[in-house]
């Protein structure tokens, strides 16, 4: 038949085997010192009548004053206590051994057929003999006159068939308690198996091997982050990308969550504490996308998208959209001028067109020249000259504080200026539409440490909305075509913290809003003896 497959098959015939064993082991383990047991207590009832027999007084009286008869009062006396007891024989004999008493009389009067010394010399003897009769369990014991010398001894047998017979007796009681203990055995080990193949989906050994090695394979192999949870919160398991996305560690496995995240929004949706679909969440700079799964056992799976670089093509995007609607509006700018210039050339109002040209160039090199005199970062520098044209054809007048100056040392150009560039482009949105719409940038250095300062003329922010702000997910925007909001300032606070820093909200004076962003450790150390220029940087 061959040995079974399914798991339900093997555990239950596994139990069984071990079941059946055990009872074998402990009826045999059992029986073994019953057969002991039962000749010592044979032995013990064999001594128990011959200490009563020596006992009687008589007994020792009619040794010493009659002869050894089969009709005597010792032969009697013997016969009689051989009957009320069930005691296969009761022999009395004096101290040469001779019998006077016997269950057959023929032997009355004859020497004892085993050695009766030790009784004689006032010592009682248990033990399981051969004799006349067969083999038996015996008990002797020294006859004592009224002086207490001895007169003789006593010999009392059990039958040893009847102590067999006890023992077969007691077989079947005890394989029937055996067979019910071998069953109860039997129904455990079924309703055990049964839980699992229930459990096991009746899966063979060899098809669950196969599950856990492709499961260990699909969970390496794939580009999303998976961490599966327990009912008690704590990780039952997290698979590469989810280690990368995340920063843990395959010792991190079998610890609760809470011990190796630090308490933020990414720590609450992977709990549950936030439900939904798609939820955002920012780890270490990362824009991850999480969805958890409860399973029937009280856990969770969670799985993890890195959406950093989607979010950063998508914000690309909308700066391209907006940069194209701005060289749109550059067009037609540019169109209407040239009719201007066109017409005044026609016109042959030269000095004019020559004044309007002049005016027309000013105006963009003016901002130019007033964005790179403050900061000489050339990433920031482009990106507030950008920002400003952006600005402009959006009808917002963008401007960089007067008392700003900024060196060429930072240490994470392209992380300041995600900074800067998110804080405007909210700074943008909430100032469209204000009576005179209009954003202030301010950079200062101070030793290491780089204050910004982004204000706005929109509407301001609720002191009780300012912490929620920083929230991933959280916006009052709908969202673009490409994705969802609430990522901006949730990526400013976590770059920021990063370095080091900090990020805060306030109220503009005048109404707005005000982002104050700190960062202790942007500026590279200057070298020493280092010439200077102008602006106090080195050559």
């Amino acid at each position: 038949m061959g040995w079974p497959r399914r798991v339900f098959s093997q555990v239950l015939l596994m139990q069984l085997a071990i079941a059946t064993g055990v009872t074998v082991l402990a009826t045999g383990l059992f029986l073994a010192p019953l057969s002991d047991h039962l000749d010592d207590q044979a032995m013990r009832r064999a001594l128990a009548i011959a200490q009563t027999t020596a006992a009687e007084p008589r007994m020792a009286d009619a040794l010493q004053h009659t002869r050894p008869t089969p009709g005597g009062p010792v032969q009697t006396e013997a016969e009689r206590i051989r009957r009320a007891t069930g005691a296969e024989y009761v022999v009395i004999m004096d101290r040469r051994g001779v019998r006077w008493s016997h269950t057959s009389p023929g032997e009355i009067g004859k020497h004892v057929s085993t050695d009766p010394t030790e009784a004689l010399e006032g010592r009682e003897v248990m033990e399981i003999d051969d004799g006349t009769l067969g083999r038996s369990a015996r008990g002797k014991v020294p006859l004592r006159a009224g002086d207490g010398h001895i007169v003789g001894a006593v010999s009392v047998g059990i039958s040893y068939e009847s102590v067999r017979a006890r023992l077969v007796a007691a077989v079947p009681e005890m394989l029937a308690y055996a067979g019910g203990a071998l069953a109860v055995g039997a129904l455990a080990a079924y309703v055990v198996s049964r839980r699992l193949q229930r459990r096991t989906h009746d899966l063979a050994f060899s098809d669950i091997s196969a599950l856990l090695a492709e499961r260990d394979a699909m969970l390496h192999g794939i580009r999303e982050g998976v961490v599966a949870l327990d009912a008690h919160g704590r990780i039952r398991l997290v698979n590469d990308e989810a280690q990368r996305l995340l920063d843990l560690h395959p010792e991190d496995t079998g610890q609760p969550l809470e011990a190796v995240l630090a308490p933020g929004r990414t720590t609450d949706v992977l709990s549950g504490r936030v439900t939904g679909a798609d939820l955002l969440a920012v780890s270490g700079g990362r824009v991850l996308v999480a969805n958890r799964m409860p399973t029937d056992d009280g856990g969770a799976v969670v799985t993890l998208r890195d959406r950093t670089e989607l979010e950063r093509l998508g914000r690309e995007l909308d700066g391209t959209r907006g940069l194209i609607d701005a060289l749109r509006a550059q067009d037609h700018e540019h169109a209407n001028r040239m009719h201007t210039l066109l017409g005044l050339i026609e016109l042959e109002l030269h000095d004019e067109a020559m004044e309007f040209i002049t005016e027309a160039i000013g105006v963009h090199r003016a901002t130019a020249e007033q964005v790179t005199e403050r900061v000489h970062d050339p990433l920031l520098a482009s990106l507030l000259v950008g920002k400003a044209t952006v600005a402009t054809e959006r009808g917002v007048s963008l401007s960089v504080a007067e008392d700003s100056l900024l060196p060429n040392r930072l240490v994470d150009p392209p992380g300041v200026v995600t900074i800067v560039g998110n804080l405007i482009d909210n700074a943008l949105d909430a100032a469209v539409g204000s009576a005179e719409p209009r954003v202030e940038v301010e950079l200062c250095a101070d030793d290491r440490t780089v204050l910004l300062r982004v204000s706005d003329t929109g509407p301001g922010i609720p002191a009780d909305r300012r912490d929620v702000v920083f929230t991933e997910g959280w916006s009052t925007k709908e969202p673009p075509a490409h994705g969802k909001r609430g990522i901006g300032l949730a990526l400013v606070r976590r770059l920021a913290e990063r370095q080091g820093g900090s990020v805060r909200v306030s109220d503009r004076e005048g109404g707005g809003a005000e982002f104050t962003v700190v960062l202790p450790e942007a500026l590279a150390e200057q070298p020493a003896g280092a010439p200077l220029t102008a602006t106090g940087e080195p050559r």
